[in-house]
């Protein structure tokens, strides 16, 4: 899977838990859940359903490194078995 294809399946992620965010707004360095008001609730809920969609689970040590839609992009590609 490339890294377009995973950000585009963390995109349509963010899009589906708060739908009211433009996937435009959605900045590649900046702090997901504070520049777009994600609560750690839905949060978990999009890195629940990125591990289905993509089969990689993020474990809670982990969370300081999908902060941002780059550092979740890195993290994923690392983790896909192709």
């Amino acid at each position: 899977m490339s890294e377009e294809q995973i950000k585009e399946s963390i995109i349509n992620q963010i899009v589906l838990i708060a739908p009211d965010i433009d996937p435009d707004e959605i900045l590649p360095d900046k702090n997901i859940q504070r520049s777009l008001e994600i609560d750690s609730f839905d949060f978990l809920k999009m890195l629940t359903a990125l591990d289905v969609e993509l089969g990689v689970a993020v474990p809670e040590a982990d969370y300081g490194q999908v902060d941002t839609l780059n550092h979740m992009i890195a993290y994923f590609a690392k983790r896909i078995v192709s």
